[in-house]
């Protein structure tokens, strides 16, 4: 039977919880049986395990499966952020959110539910988190099998980057950094974009067919807005200046990787993309023709058999090992 609460658009069986380091986290699988490989998929800033609610099926057919939130989102806890500087705050369980936080959640449930082989799907920023969950995962020995990247989130305002910005958006820079750590700005902003209106037209503008922008759609983003501590990891997040980049993990990494592309993305400039295949560990790179930022939810039945084609190999080689 499927759930009455159509923001999650899977069956009620399918819905788990874990407890990770006194932090609830919830994800969604058909189960694990360990005797196929898994992949572990893993949602973009501000979506959840539902945004794979067009994938899940088509993947379980030839794998296990695992969605998951990642702390801060959809059903998994929301703790207050910790940004430098700051002290905890007593008797809360502050997170120093970003992305070896978020990758270090992902390989504590690799480690704690999944038997190798195991692929790892990213969205946005959960593509750096996938990348950076492999780095850890290589670093301990326990490599995983792959890494898809669709549409991975280039981070452009990190200081790393900061040469590559406006003069004027530099000059601006320490100001802007001093005020997204103010909470009463950084709520009344949450606030402002947490409203379905708001949703549905940056679900236009990331979505440029306009395909499956839906009221589920709308729901699945809207409802963990509503949570208590739901402004907390966006305000970690918005202060993330200086974290990972996925050039400098795709450099290191020894794991395979191929990448799916929307040639639309509004956000995340195809060529800037385009010039990862220099990177020996990047084997396949996909472009979907006219999809946007997220089209594996935009075009499910151009993504799934790309996703499939690109899981096979890299889960039936590490089986073979």
């Amino acid at each position: 039977m499927m759930s009455t609460d159509s923001s999650t658009c899977y069956p009620d069986v399918w819905q788990q919880t874990w407890d990770w380091n006194n932090l609830s986290v919830s994800y969604v699988t058909p189960g694990i049986s360990n005797s196929k490989p898994v992949v572990v998929l893993i949602h973009g800033f501000g979506a959840c395990k539902e945004h794979w609610r067009h994938n899940l099926k088509d993947l379980t057919e030839h794998f296990d499966v695992v969605a998951i939130d990642l702390v801060g989102f959809g059903n998994s806890s929301k703790p207050p952020s910790l940004l430098d500087g700051e002290l905890p705050t007593s008797g809360q369980s502050n997170v120093r959110y970003g992305i070896d936080f978020w990758a270090g959640q992902v390989t504590a449930f690799i480690k704690a539910h999944i038997r190798q082989p195991v692929a790892l799907v990213g969205n946005s920023i959960g593509g750096v988190v996938a990348l950076a969950a492999a780095s850890q995962l290589e670093q301990e020995g326990k490599s995983a099998a792959g890494v898809v990247l669709v549409d991975c989130a280039q981070r452009a305002i990190d200081e790393k980057r900061v040469n590559e910005q406006p003069f004027g958006r530099r000059l601006g820079r320490p100001l802007l950094k001093t005020l997204v750590r103010k909470r009463w700005l950084t709520n009344t902003l949450f606030r402002s974009l947490a409203q379905r209106g708001v949703i549905r037209a940056v679900l236009r503008q990331a979505y440029p067919t306009g395909s499956n922008i839906d009221d589920m759609l709308v729901n699945i983003l809207y409802r963990p807005t509503q949570d208590a501590g739901a402004s907390e990891s966006f305000r970690g997040f918005i202060n993330l200046f200086n974290d990972r980049l996925a050039p400098d993990l795709l450099s290191e990494l020894k794991t395979a990787v191929s990448i799916i592309w929307g040639s639309k993305d509004p956000w995340e400039p195809i060529k800037e993309a385009q010039r990862w295949q220099r990177y020996p560990c990047v084997n396949t790179f996909q472009t979907v023709t006219g999809a946007g930022h997220c089209p594996h939810d935009e075009a499910p039945d151009q993504v799934n058999p790309l996703l499939i084609e690109m899981l096979k190999p890299m889960l039936n080689k590490e089986e073979r090992n």
